[in-house]
């Protein structure tokens, strides 16, 4: 990772700057608390620079130094958010005009606002992504064949498993999840891992346990094609690529590159396209849907296609194409999302018009699973990681 050093610079005398006018407040309060203030305050910069030193782009770098970073940083945010929020709101209480009594409500709120975010940024990394949730969905259609009237499909996306260092605990539990859900099959969309194949060894063994009747369907994300890493010459990163792709297929699981099988079952069939990663913006286009759904397999009744980039549903296939199903990711719902009067909401939705759950147009359906692991920083702030439960149904 290329680092922009004058950016970074003007970013720590900012939160510098910040520091000093909470230390001025500190001083009036106690000395010992501002030498202690001053002393974080000088170790957090430390942090942030030795966070953004570590070679993220480097093929070579241990997936032990990328944890170091995304943990180096999440600390960095968990302390700087809070008294971003705290001075928003103590402000006030700098102004001497101001009655004592009202500078000291503002004082008191930024503190609570301070403290009560900053336990909540704790409770998204230390808790939140080791609580895995089922989301149970149905869709229906009329062009569904009766074998398939009540099929099981379990559906999982993102895992980056380069968010577990070699501690297969989380991704453990996920699989035992799934396999208690006694799915007829098992739908995995994209970012297996997060920069190269070294971060899914420790889990192949874990994860060749999915255990579903029709096996575990697969395609890759744009994390999947070591996109994210400097590599020596293309020979390198094609030979990582191709190790990951032999890596899923070792574990028993049926990867698609822009390719399509045909599951059948008592004379009745369901087309399953699997296409590769739908690149839009800065994102590298794999995509090929013409050869993943050629003309030879149209006339299929019910077809579900497996795309890791939820955009391509709207530009692309609705409206414009007779698939029924599209099953995604990607998004992670940004790991930010909150749900109010039973509506949910993220920043991802200022980014993607279908970013978490179930979309419908007629009769063509966007599923966008919000992921396992996590990208970034180790942090889930209320978007839950997710196994979905999908059940197909006739459309009576």
């Amino acid at each position: 990772m290329r680092i922009n050093w004058v950016a970074l610079a003007v970013f720590i005398f900012v939160n510098l700057l910040i520091d000093w006018l909470i230390d001025r407040k500190l001083r009036r309060v106690s000395r010992v608390a501002s030498r202690i203030h001053r002393l974080l305050a000088l170790a957090l910069q430390v942090m942030l620079v030795v966070g953004m030193a570590q070679p993220f782009g480097d093929a070579q770098a241990s997936d032990g130094q990328m944890n170091l970073a995304m943990w180096l940083l999440w600390t960095y945010i968990a302390c700087y958010v809070p008294k971003y929020l705290w001075l928003l709101l103590a402000w006030p209480s700098f102004i001497r005009r101001l009655p004592r009594g009202v500078k000291r409500g503002f004082l008191t709120a930024g503190t609570v606002v301070g403290l009560s975010v900053f336990g909540t940024l704790c409770w998204g990394t230390l808790v939140t992504p080791g609580r895995l949730q089922v989301n149970e969905v149905e869709v229906t259609s009329p062009r569904l064949g009766k074998a398939f009237d009540g099929y099981r499909m379990v559906h999982i996306s993102d895992l980056h498993l380069g968010t577990y260092g070699t501690d297969t605990t989380i991704v453990s539990r996920m699989v035992d999840s799934i396999n208690g859900l006694k799915p007829d099959v098992i739908i995995f969309t994209g970012d297996l891992v997060s920069r190269c194949t070294s971060e899914a060894l420790p889990f192949t063994g874990v994860l060749s346990r999915l255990k579903a009747r029709d096996g575990v369907i697969a395609i890759l994300g744009n994390h999947d094609y070591d996109d994210y890493c400097y590599w020596p010459d293309s020979l390198a990163k094609e030979r990582d690529h191709q190790a990951l792709c032999d890596l899923q297929r070792q574990m028993g699981w049926r990867l698609l590159c822009n390719e399509h099988l045909i599951l059948t079952h008592d004379g009745d069939s369901v087309l399953v396209i699997g296409e590769e990663n739908y690149g839009e913006g800065h994102f590298v286009n794999y995509s090929d849907l013409a050869a993943a759904y050629p003309d030879s397999v149209r006339q299929m009744p019910y077809k579900i296609l497996l795309q890791h980039n939820p955009k391509q549903w709207r530009e692309q296939i609705v409206d414009q194409t007779d698939i029924d199903l599209t099953l995604s990711g990607h998004t992670h719902a940004m790991q930010m999302m909150i749900t109010l009067l039973g509506k949910r909401y993220s920043p991802a939705g200022m980014r993607y018009s279908e970013w978490g759950g179930l979309y419908s147009k007629g009769n063509q359906h966007l599923y966008v699973n919000i992921g396992i692991g996590m990208v970034g920083v180790p942090m889930r702030i209320g978007a839950t990681p997710e196994i979905t439960l999908i059940q197909l149904r006739i459309e009576n």
